[in-house]
């Protein structure tokens, strides 16, 4: 009971950080997660750390992560994996590249499965910041394999992790669970056989069909602005009230990444592409999103943006300063270890958001301490706390104001236009659909029609957000 009351206490130390070091978490196939029985979670690995921390606080689930032995040998790191469950796994790359026992471990993760729970693997077996998946080991599909050969009905979860900013703070994350994988089908043949040739080669199946899984759940670009202005290309280029499904809304994101590394350096390609980053810009000042210009929007929404815009202005910018000069030395500090402490990219975030956190305990610990020392008891007692929420409620606005950055860089132009919204909507809407015709010119001129099948322009249904 002790144990499990320690993992629901750092559960919700990390759902609490992770969703204030990132804007947004958007999860997404949380439906695919099986509500109980043994679950291997398999995810990619583009963020060390932060990716367990996401995919557990994000399923609903009681996770335990296989992890590289060499965390455990850190004295701040040893009881918070302890505490989650983690297992030890011992790789070649940290140990000389000899031959290692990790039988132990296996084992540890075979219990788990028995008892109903699940445990989660990246296959990749190492965090990276390459633009694609790196090839996969073949550990979990073995694990999961030898689970389902003793009758346990092992269900397989991948998940794929994307990221706006990788190493940004207030950037936005994608957490997408696919459907399970079925291994009913998958311990057959070599079952069947009963050798070990036939075991590697079940192992080495299954692995390919969680490669082909993780495929499907990540996109991949040169870069995320990239990948940000392909998907509002992706938007503009989907028929008006064509409902689409997420498959259908992933293989047109990778398709036009495919296209516009070709031809991106045609002209009129290039000049479409800095349109619709202009056109994204002028949505966000505005907090529009695309899907406002697609909708009608009444009298009263219009009011409560104006209202919005100015309680920003008036109220929020105001609390922000206190809370931007106290925190400002945490958020500098965080930032040079991040970018200074470590040279792998792949675990800045990660060095940045525990630094934050420390820092941000070991600061409200001392103003505690300072305010108690400086009144008085019992005046102290009211004074300790209600300083604790100044600081907390001017740090909320500072990361509100953090996140409307660019409409209070262009405050008197955003009021103007919330002012003349109407107006503005229709400017709007009218640049989107020349931005529209473009883009279906030039998908007629340089893309195969084979694009063309996987979202058929004249269908229609429901929008899809």
């Amino acid at each position: 009971m002790a144990t499990r009351r320690l993992y629901n206490a750092l559960v919700g130390v990390l759902r609490l950080t992770t969703r204030v070091f990132f804007r947004t978490v958007e999860v997404v196939g949380a439906e695919n997660i099986p509500a109980d029985g043994p679950v291997v979670f398999v995810g990619n690995h583009p963020n060390s750390l932060m990716d367990p921390a996401l995919i557990i606080t994000s399923c609903e689930r009681r996770v335990s992560f296989a992890a590289k032995d060499v965390l455990f040998r850190s004295r701040f790191l040893r009881p918070i994996l302890r505490g989650l469950g983690a297992v030890p796994i011992r790789r070649r790359m940290d140990h000389g590249g000899g031959a290692l026992d990790n039988s132990a471990a296996f084992e540890a993760l075979f219990e788990v499965l028995r008892e109903g729970g699940a445990f989660g693997i990246f296959p990749e077996g190492i965090s990276h910041t390459r633009s694609e998946l790196a090839p996969l080991k073949t550990g979990a599909a073995r694990i999961a394999l030898g689970a389902a050969r003793e009758g346990i009905p092992v269900k397989i979860v991948p998940c794929g992790l994307t990221y706006v900013h990788r190493t940004r703070a207030r950037s936005r994350v994608l957490v997408q669970f696919g459907p399970p994988i079925d291994l009913s089908k998958k311990t057959s043949s070599d079952e069947a056989r009963g050798d070990d040739e036939g075991a590697r080669e079940g192992a080495r199946a299954l692995t390919d069909a969680i490669d082909a899984a993780l495929r499907g759940l990540t996109i991949n670009a040169s870069d995320f602005a990239t990948l940000r202005v392909l998907d509002e290309v992706r938007r503009l280029y989907r028929p008006p009230g064509l409902r689409v499904t997420l498959a259908e809304r992933a293989e047109l994101s990778r398709r036009f990444i495919e296209y516009f590394e070709r031809l991106q350096a045609r002209p009129d390609v290039h000049a479409l592409f800095r349109d619709v980053a202009g056109f994204i810009s002028e949505l966000r000042a505005l907090g529009l999103r695309d899907r406002d210009l697609r909708r009608r929007i009444s009298a009263g929404a219009r009011l409560l943006r104006v209202l919005q815009h100015v309680a920003l202005l008036v109220v929020l910018v105001p609390l922000a300063i206190p809370g931007a000069i106290i925190h400002a030395p945490v958020l500098i500090v965080a930032a040079v270890a991040g970018n200074n402490f470590t040279r792998r990219k792949d675990v800045r975030a990660t060095t940045k958001m525990t630094t934050a956190l420390l820092m941000v305990l070991l600061g409200y610990a001392l103003v505690a301490a300072a305010v108690a020392w400086y009144l008085a008891y019992p005046a102290s007692l009211w004074a300790v706390p209600l300083s604790l929420a100044t600081l907390l409620l001017s740090g909320w606005a500072t990361i509100r104001v953090l996140e409307r950055e660019l409409a209070v860089r262009r405050s008197l132009w955003v009021l103007l236009a919330l002012l003349r919204f109407t107006e503005e909507l229709e400017r709007l809407r009218a640049r989107r659909e020349a931005l529209r015709a473009r883009l279906l010119e030039l998908a007629d001129r340089y893309i195969d029609p084979e694009l063309v099948r996987v979202i058929p322009r004249a269908a229609q249904g429901d929008d899809d957000p």
